[in-house]
């Protein structure tokens, strides 16, 4: 099979450990009740219309498993199927043309319509960007295979087609950014975290923030299990502030903190919610995004907070 391309490019770049450490191949539960469901879905509707403070969105790979992206830890994960020495899945599409999912799209209007405050996304898969969510609200704490940015002065380029390295290495390509009168001479990396990378630390302090001050975080997708992502969403309730909703699948270590926990597929649940908040889910129309995104990147302005780099582990 022709595997560049395919959305295992990147998984079979990331350097292979075996210990990835957290758990692989954990059951996915379902809820056993179809009115416990609405039920749920209900309460979630709730606590949206409650958010004064806003929603901070956290999301994982289990939003895109719908668009054909496997993903790494659940029953037929990429890692799950290494640990056990199997083949990893076949991609269902290729990674370049995986389409946002409702889910994603869900989130362009919550957050246009003022519920949503901020996305923090541990998915490298491009999805976000490419449903048109604003880039000014999403950090992209492990990076992005369709992306590179300039070393000198940070221009971010989205592509229609995938890195061919994980870890900041050169792409050959050079920055097109205006400097005065002429160009930046700066070469472009790309910008996927391989294991011992920093979390992009102006993004990173832009989730912490938005965690802190959000009424509610939602967490759709994910099992929580790498640091420091993982720990974002408590940074709400920390101090009996905000609240936590967490959808996924599997199991996660955070499910006793959260107000409520749905085991269910994130599109089910977003259409629910959609619903209840008197929202459509807008069409994914697509785009050429090398046109729309060749500008600088700048993240939110957020307050220096310092500290030493934080780089992602499993706990």
């Amino acid at each position: 099979g022709e595997m560049s391309g395919t959305s295992l490019g990147y998984a079979e770049r990331l350097s292979w450990r075996d210990d990835v450490g957290g758990t692989l191949g954990d059951p996915e539960l379902s809820e056993p009740d179809a009115n416990d469901l609405e039920g749920k879905i209900d309460r979630l509707a709730e606590l949206f219309r409650d958010a004064k403070d806003g929603v901070t969105v956290h999301t994982g790979a289990g939003i895109s498993t719908s668009a054909g992206i496997p993903d790494f830890r659940g029953p037929k994960g990429v890692w799950t199927l290494q640990k056990r020495g199997e083949p990893i899945p076949p991609a269902k599409c290729r990674f370049d043309r995986a389409r946002p999912t409702p889910t994603h799209m869900a989130l362009v209007e919550l957050q246009r319509a003022g519920f949503v405050r901020y996305l923090v996304s541990c998915n490298v898969d491009c999805l976000h960007i490419r449903s048109g969510f604003p880039r000014d609200y999403l950090a992209e704490l492990h990076g992005n295979c369709f992306a590179e940015r300039c070393e000198k002065c940070g221009a971010e380029y989205i592509r229609d087609f995938e890195m061919p390295s994980v870890g900041f290495k050169p792409t050959g390509r050079r920055c097109v950014a205006k400097k005065g009168k002429g160009r930046c001479p700066g070469e472009l990396m790309d910008q996927v975290l391989d294991w011992d990378d920093a979390l992009p630390p102006k993004e990173l302090r832009a989730a912490e923030r938005h965690s802190r001050e959000a009424s509610l975080s939602l967490v759709l997708g994910s099992s929580l299990q790498i640091i420091p992502s993982c720990n974002l969403p408590l940074k709400t309730v920390r101090g009996g502030k905000g609240k936590l909703a967490i959808v996924n699948l599997q199991a996660t270590g955070k499910d006793r903190k959260a107000d409520v926990v749905i085991h269910e597929k994130t599109d089910v649940v977003m259409a629910g919610l959609m619903r209840r908040l008197g929202l459509t889910i807008p069409e994914y129309v697509h785009v050429d995004t090398t046109r729309q995104w060749d500008k600088t990147f700048r993240p939110l302005k957020v307050d220096d907070e310092g500290g030493s780099a934080k780089r992602a582990r499993v706990k």
